[in-house]
C-alpha cells in the first residue's frame, strides 16, 4: 500500500468531528497533555470512542472475559457468593459494577446466583455504575430479564461487593520520560495537521509524589505511564464500602515490574478489530486506548483509606481455584455425546486462562468490616 492510500485510508477510519475538536483546542491553547488528548478521545460525550462505538466482543475492536463463555462470569459468581458468606448472609447484599460493558458479566452472575444459590440471589440487588448512553442501552437489552439499576457515580455507604472488569486500564494517563535524571511530561501538539508528541515540564506536582512514594523512578530513557484517575478512583471506592469487598480485574503489574528499566516504551496500547497498535494517533475516535495499571499503588490507596488487601493473583490462577477446569470434566461426564459442547468449554477454558492473553490479568480482592478468610479464588495467592 503507497503512503498515499494509507494517508486515505487512515482519514477515512477517523472521527473527523473529534479531530477537528482537537485540531481546535490546540490551536487556541497550545499543546495539551497526552492525558487530556486521551481523555478527549475516548469520553468526549459525543464524539468519543465509547460515545459513537460498539468497543466489546468478537465483532468489536477487543474482547473482554465475559464475552468468552458464560463460565467466567459463573466463577466470579461462585467467589462473590464466597463473600456473602464471609459477611453473615444478610438480607441485603449490593453488587455495583462499575463500567459493566455490554452488561454480560451481570447476566451471568445473576444467572449463576438463581440457578445455583436461591438464598444468595434474593438477597442481591445489582447496581450498573456507567456514563455510556449507548453502553447503558446495550446493559438494558442484555439485562431484560434481571431486576438492575443504574447509577451515575459510586452510591455510597454501600454494603456487599464492588466489581469492576478492565475498567482502570481504560482510564486516560499521563504519559511521561525520564530522561537525565529529570521528569517530562508527554504533550500532544499539532505538526503541518498531523498531531506530534513533544516533552515538557510535568503538568502536576502528583506526577513527582506519586514516584516519590513508589520511592523510585523508570529507567532513564523510559517512556512511562502514570494513572492519578486510578488513585482517585481507589480513595472514592473505598469510601463507598461501608463493608464488604471491592473486586477488581485488570491488566497490570506491581509498581516494580511495571516501571522496570527494561520497559522501554511503557505500556500504552490501541485496537481496532483486534488488531493492536502503538499509534495513538491512527483512527483517532475509532480505537480503544489503553494502558497497565500499577496495582502497587492502588492496594497503598485502599489501605490508606481503610481498605485490607486481601487477595492479589493473576486470573488464570484465580479461575483455576474457583474450578474453572472442573466444569469441563463435568461436561464430559454427564453428557459424553456432546462433543460439540464439550469442545467449545474447553477452548473458552483456555482462552481464559492463557498467560499471554487474558489469564495475566491480575485480580485484587479488597475488604473493609471483615474477618479475614481463605477467599476460594486466591489460594495460591502470596499477598493476602
Amino acid at each position: 500500500m503507497t503512503r498515499a492510500i494509507e494517508d486515505e485510508f487512515e482519514s477515512a477510519t477517523e472521527n473527523a468531528a473529534l479531530v477537528d475538536l482537537l485540531r481546535q483546542r490546540i490551536a487556541a491553547e497550545g499543546a495539551i497533555t497526552f492525558h487530556d488528548y486521551m481523555e478527549t478521545v475516548l469520553y468526549h460525550p459525543q464524539h468519543g470512542y465509547y460515545a459513537s462505538r460498539e468497543p466489546m466482543g468478537r465483532e468489536g475492536d477487543y474482547l473482554t472475559s465475559p464475552e468468552v463463555n458464560p463460565i467466567f462470569g459463573s466463577l466470579v459468581a461462585k467467589q462473590v457468593a464466597q463473600f456473602w458468606e464471609l459477611m453473615e448472609r444478610p438480607g441485603r447484599f449490593d453488587i455495583v459494577e462499575q463500567g459493566a460493558g455490554s452488561g454480560i458479566l451481570a447476566r451471568d452472575i445473576l444467572r449463576w446466583a438463581g440457578r445455583r444459590a436461591p438464598e444468595f440471589a434474593a438477597a442481591l440487588r445489582y447496581q450498573i455504575v456507567d456514563i455510556s448512553p449507548s453502553l447503558k442501552r446495550r446493559q438494558g437489552e442484555t439485562l431484560a430479564e434481571y431486576e438492575v439499576e443504574w447509577q451515575d457515580e459510586l452510591p455510597q455507604g454501600m454494603e456487599g461487593c464492588l466489581l469492576s472488569n478492565e475498567l482502570l486500564d481504560s482510564f486516560a494517563v499521563h504519559r511521561i520520560v525520564h530522561r537525565d535524571g529529570q521528569l517530562f511530561e508527554v504533550y500532544v501538539t499539532l505538526e503541518d495537521g498531523r498531531f506530534e508528541e513533544v516533552s515538557g515540564p510535568a503538568s502536576t506536582n502528583r506526577i513527582a509524589e506519586y514516584f516519590a512514594d513508589l520511592g523510585f523512578w523508570p529507567g532513564d530513557g523510559c517512556v512511562a505511564e502514570v494513572n492519578l484517575q486510578a488513585i482517585d478512583w481507589m480513595k472514592t471506592a473505598a469510601e463507598s464500602i461501608s463493608k464488604g469487598f471491592a473486586l477488581t480485574f485488570d491488566y497490570g503489574h506491581e509498581a516494580k515490574e511495571l516501571y522496570a528499566p527494561w520497559r522501554r516504551d511503557g505500556t500504552l496500547m490501541c485496537f481496532y478489530r483486534h488488531n493492536p497498535s502503538t499509534d495513538p494517533f491512527a483512527r483517532v475516535g475509532k480505537q480503544d486506548m489503553t494502558s497497565h495499571v500499577d496495582f502497587t499503588t492502588l492496594m497503598r490507596e485502599g489501605e490508606a483509606h481503610g481498605l485490607t488487601t486481601a487477595g492479589f493473583t493473576t486470573q488464570s490462577r484465580f479461575l483455576a481455584a474457583l474450578g474453572i477446569g472442573a466444569g469441563v470434566d463435568k461436561v464430559a461426564k454427564e453428557s459424553p455425546n456432546a462433543l460439540e459442547e464439550y469442545y467449545s468449554r474447553r477452548k473458552a477454558v483456555q482462552e481464559l486462562i492463557d498467560p499471554a492473553g487474558l489469564g495475566r490479568i491480575r485480580v485484587l480482592a479488597q475488604s473493609r468490616g471483615v474477618a479475614d478468610a481463605d477467599l476460594l479464588g486466591f489460594e495460591e495467592d502470596d499477598h493476602g
